[in-house]
């Protein structure tokens, strides 16, 4: 009676097959991780922004029609290198203004980062009313 078990070239044929599987499987987890640090930064990203273009709606000494900007602390990135700029203009203003009429302000806010060595950006924009004072009304004066 004959043994019966696996020959030499049925083992380096499972051997193959089963490093070809690993290898595959290896590589989707790397992936996900870089996906998912990605996703993290972007994440984060997205929180900062909206913390900046909260500041920036109730801070009513921001100078109009110039872009203003800053790092963000690496302490809230989570080492990330990041900053932002912002400009405040009017966005609606009627024709016929006197003070204490409400216009509409802009604010564009762009948030920037580095991930792998490139720059990537993030834009928000928002609106606040906005009571005309008689300074805002001199003529030639930056609407």
């Amino acid at each position: 009676m004959g043994k019966r078990g696996f020959t030499l070239l049925e083992m380096i044929v499972a051997t193959t097959i089963m490093g070809i599987a690993v290898v595959g499987t290896l590589s989707a987890i790397s992936a996900s991780v870089r996906n998912a640090a990605r996703l993290r930064d972007y994440d984060r990203i997205v929180q900062l922004s909206r913390l900046r273009i909260n500041e920036l709606l109730v801070d009513q000494r921001m100078p109009r029609n110039l872009i203003i900007n800053g790092p963000f602390d690496p302490a809230e990135t989570g080492g990330i290198e990041a900053g932002w700029q912002a400009r405040l203009t009017t966005f609606d203003r009627p024709a016929m203004v006197t003070p204490g009429q409400l216009t509409l302000d802009r604010i564009e806010l762009q948030v920037w980062w580095m991930a792998g060595g490139q720059r990537r950006t993030f834009s928000l924009d928002a609106y606040r009313p906005h009571a005309l004072k008689p300074e805002d009304l001199v003529p030639g004066a930056a609407r």
